[in-house]
């Protein structure tokens, strides 16, 4: 009899909150890595605590969406709201088109309830409301709002009927009105296609308001300083001070100035002596990507002054290049620009072998069949020419008569862009031997931007290949004060090297090949050195770097280095040749 009993249904009231994400496929066709782990993140950090929090039970999540069990209404509209609340501060301050918003509909009704799984108009009423309801927003039920209305301090505007499909009778829609966030009162502005930077007024921690003129000239001087960086756009000292006495968000002043990056810091005097502190600041995710401080006397304010722009500049250059390389590496391929392929050629000569010198062409070579004329790319693409050269790459003449090419035609377009000079300069006087244009363009680049550490070793390599070793031995002092820490500093050390040896000065020279070893231990350039330097100085090891110099290039000879250094000054070549043949490199 038993047997024949009909099995009963396992029903129960809920609440039910159905909600999905808004334009998914369009996100994930933009970035479907990025989409899912910011998916991820959002669940992980306010999906799941905010579920949790309202005492609800996730029946089941898709990749766009969640089903989720409330015993309590009131808690589920609950946790709609502050999930909302949530996703619009976070998405403050992203662009419109990668935002990640959701839908939400609610609904009170009978359900069913099988294999951890539930069914039942209940559950189709909510779906439907959650595909009525706007990016961002909630839509319920009439049930839902008479149940909460007296409960809870939320508005609700009322939608009226609706008809919804595979339902038979007409829902009655409640929109739940969020209240904008104060940040969205002031349109965020687009970033611009280059990066970004606003300096902030520095705070007086001195307690003395007659400082307030010093605090104020520093930031200007550091505006005009970093502000001579073509690749960077610096919002104007006039906009970045109405921000003054004010304490602010980073991320609000990123939305407001549309930038990427925020210079803030602090100034504070005790007696005749000052400290100024900086923080570079990456507003996408609100994280210090350099910070320094700066002590001195107040003898000279304005000399104080320059000193400090002067190195605050230098030292966050090649800080932001790097975090824009890697802003480059992580975007997606097809939403690659000329600039982004420029940035990632750059990642790739981080390490100097074959395979990057080839990697690197071909990026450059999409970024110029986007934009021919784009400076940076062709003054990079000398560059890695020059660079295969000095590496011993065998270069076809056609290859070497492109570098050549490449770097008069970055002079011409790039007249105004110190680092298209620089490279274009030493590449012109290291492949072509035409030393006076080429000392003309890295001694221009040094003028339109003498904060970089880089356009000042670029100098010095170009004086070195011109036979000048004392403006290179001054300018590579320059560089390392500029930029203490820098990735290239071995490099650096290996070109002071350089116009030692030029100088004559062979032990300061080692000195510094040593150091430089030490730093880069692979490098080809620096492996010649010591190997010139060890025949000069008569070391008991020569024999040993030269076979060490000849494991990197099998094919290094005199012969071999007369043709690679063929553009050299007569002076530079001599004095290579000789100490090369005094430590036992083969002729042949």
């Amino acid at each position: 009899m038993s047997a024949d009993k009909p099995e009963r249904t396992n029903r129960r009231l809920a609440a039910i909150l159905a909600a999905d994400v808004a334009g998914y496929s369009r996100l994930m066709g933009a970035d479907e890595e990025g989409t899912l782990a910011a998916l991820k993140a959002i669940r992980r950090e306010l999906g799941d605590p905010m579920i949790a929090e309202h005492r609800g039970r996730i029946v089941k999540a898709t990749g766009d969406g969640v089903l989720v069990e409330f015993a309590s209404v009131v808690d589920a509209v609950r946790c709609a709201v502050a999930v909302q609340e949530g996703m619009a501060a976070r998405n403050a301050d992203v662009p419109a088109e990668r935002r990640i918003e959701f839908r939400i509909g609610i609904n009170l009704g009978d359900i069913i309830s099988d294999d951890n799984d539930i069914y039942g108009d209940g559950v189709n009423v909510a779906a439907r409301l959650e595909a009525l309801a706007e990016p961002g927003g909630i839509c319920v039920s009439r049930v839902v709002h008479d149940q909460v209305r007296d409960k809870l301090d939320v508005p609700f505007d009322d939608q009226g009927d609706k008809q919804v499909k595979n339902i038979a009778r007409p829902v009655h829609v409640f929109r739940v009105r969020m209240t904008a966030p104060v940040q969205e009162a002031r349109p965020a502005l687009a970033l611009p296609d280059k990066p970004s930077l606003a300096v902030l007024p520095f705070q007086n921690m001195s307690g003395d308001p007659e400082q307030e003129y010093f605090a104020d000239g520093m930031v200007e001087e550091i505006t005009t300083a970093i502000a001579r960086l073509p690749w960077l756009f610096v919002i104007a000292r006039n906009s970045a001070f109405t921000y003054k006495g004010r304490a602010v968000d980073v991320k609000q002043v990123a939305r407001e100035l549309g930038v990427r990056y925020v210079l803030e810091g602090s100034v504070r005097k005790a007696g005749n002596r000052v400290r100024i502190t900086g923080q570079l600041i990456d507003t996408a995710t609100g994280a210090h990507i350099w910070a320094d401080r700066f002590d001195g006397a107040l003898d000279d304010i304005f000399e104080l002054q320059d000193q400090v722009a002067s190195s605050v500049a230098g030292a966050i250059e090649p800080t932001l290049r790097k975090a824009e390389i890697q802003r480059a590496v992580r975007k997606p391929a097809e939403s690659l620009d000329a600039y982004d392929l420029y940035l990632r050629a750059l990642a790739e000569l981080q390490v100097h072998t074959v395979g990057t010198f080839v990697s690197a062409l071909s990026l450059l070579r999409q970024a110029l069949a986007l934009d021919p004329a784009f400076a940076p790319a062709i003054g990079l693409v000398a560059d890695v020419r020059q660079l295969q050269w000095v590496y011993g790459v065998a270069l076809t003449p056609e290859e070497v008569d492109e570098g050549i090419g490449m770097a008069r035609r970055g002079i011409q377009l790039g007249r105004d862009d110190p680092d298209v000079l620089a490279r274009c300069g030493t590449s012109l006087s290291w492949l072509g031997g035409d030393h006076a244009v080429a000392l003309n363009a890295v001694d221009r680049a040094t003028k339109l931007n003498p904060n970089s550490a880089r356009i000042w070793g670029a100098f010095a390599v170009t004086h070195c290949f011109a036979g000048y070793p004392e403006p290179a031995i001054a300018a590579v002092h320059t560089a390392m004060r500029l930029s203490p820490l820098d990735p290239a500093t071995g490099n650096f050390k290996s070109v002071l090297a350089y116009g030692l040896m030029i100088a004559e000065r062979y032990e300061e020279a080692m000195d510094w090949t040593d150091r430089s070893l030490q730093d880069v231990p692979n490098s080809h350039f620096t492996h010649r050195l010591k190997v010139a330097l060890s025949g000069y100085l008569g070391r008991p090891d020569r024999a040993e770097w030269v076979g060490r110099l000849r494991t990197l290039n099998p094919a290094m000879t005199i012969a071999g280095f007369r043709v690679m250094g063929r553009a050299l000054s007569a002076h530079t070549m001599s004095v290579w040749e000789e100490g090369l043949r005094l430590a036992g490199l083969p002729e042949e």
